[in-house]
């Protein structure tokens, strides 16, 4: 019977995916600390070489359930007006599996003496493969899992504005423009990328003189699924220990921590509680992160990066 519900729920999310692919790009709960995933105008924004990994595992003990790796890396450079970034990411659900490998470059202008605004473009391609053949059915006669995806790189481009200062920020960004078509062998498998737009800010403030708050949303919109919203606040102590909490509107409840060991390294963790109809066939979802600048000089950074 555990086998058969599980089965189920595999079969429900492949459905979604295949009817309308429209949820592709992968959530992360550190999104406060991970937003050149979603705006490329973020990169440099650090003032030094960034890299940055994260995975994820969601919905722990639903077989098939999204799994997802990152690799993010992003420096200044040419009076720091300019940077440039690389982004990786392999994001698995069920027997789909996609790798997005982008380039990323912005541009930064001052805009007042304490704030910049930087335009950001995004480009590269997007590797699909899906194993379909491999799900085990209910109905054996399923059509829409008798041929496989093969291998399908989708060259696509993106945007994004990021205008921060040292307390505050707000980004509106677009990673993939193009809505690429992905034609499977069925007729009516016919699969296609959506077009997600991301608006993501926060700020922070002083409590006392070892306790800072820093709220932050982060606000998804696509095509043909509900809009995803996510509100996080964190409290930073002696600049070295973060702990918040989160909600993503009607999935889950989020509790974060992250620890800034040193100037220039930081590992976080993040823990999903799952609170929509899937929540009695998972055990939540885990997220970890482990971010570095790689600091040279002492003077190299002027000021706390907070974002």
């Amino acid at each position: 019977m555990k086998n058969l519900k599980i089965y189920i729920i595999v079969a429900i999310l492949l459905t979604n995916v295949f009817n309308s692919f429209s949820q592709q790009d992968p959530m992360f709960t550190q999104y406060m600390f991970n937003t050149l995933a979603v705006n490329p105008g973020y990169a440099g924004s650090r003032g030094a070489l960034n890299v940055t990994g994260l995975l994820r595992n969601q919905w722990v003990g639903i077989d098939g359930a999204p799994k997802t790796q990152t690799f993010f890396a992003h420096t200044p450079i040419i009076n720091k007006n300019m940077a440039v970034g690389l982004s990786v990411v392999n994001d698995k659900i069920g027997p789909i599996n996609q790798t997005f490998v982008y380039g990323d470059y912005s541009y930064t202008i001052k805009v007042t003496d304490n704030s910049k605004l930087a335009f950001g473009l995004k480009g590269g391609v997007n590797i699909i493969k899906g194993n379909l053949t491999s799900v085990d059915l209910t109905e054996q006669n399923d059509q829409s899992f008798s041929t496989n995806i093969d291998y399908k790189p989708l060259p696509n481009f993106g945007f994004g504005l990021y205008y921060h200062s040292e307390r505050w920020y707000v980004g509106l960004s677009t990673p993939k423009l193009l809505e690429n078509k992905i034609e499977a062998s069925v007729d009516y498998s016919k699969l296609s990328e959506k077009r997600h737009y991301f608006l993501i800010g926060g700020f922070v403030v002083d409590i006392s003189e070892s306790v800072k708050f820093k709220p932050s949303v982060l606000t998804k919109v696509t095509e043909g699924a509900p809009v995803s919203i996510d509100l996080t606040a964190n409290f930073l102590f002696k600049d070295k220990l973060w702990l918040g909490a989160g909600h993503r509107l009607g999935d889950s409840f989020s509790a974060l921590m992250q620890l800034q060991l040193n100037d220039q390294l930081r590992v976080g963790y993040a823990y999903d509680y799952t609170i929509s109809k899937l929540t009695k066939y998972n055990y939540g979802s885990h997220e970890i992160m482990l971010s570095y600048d790689f600091i040279f000089r002492k003077d190299k950074i002027l000021s706390p990066r907070y974002f």
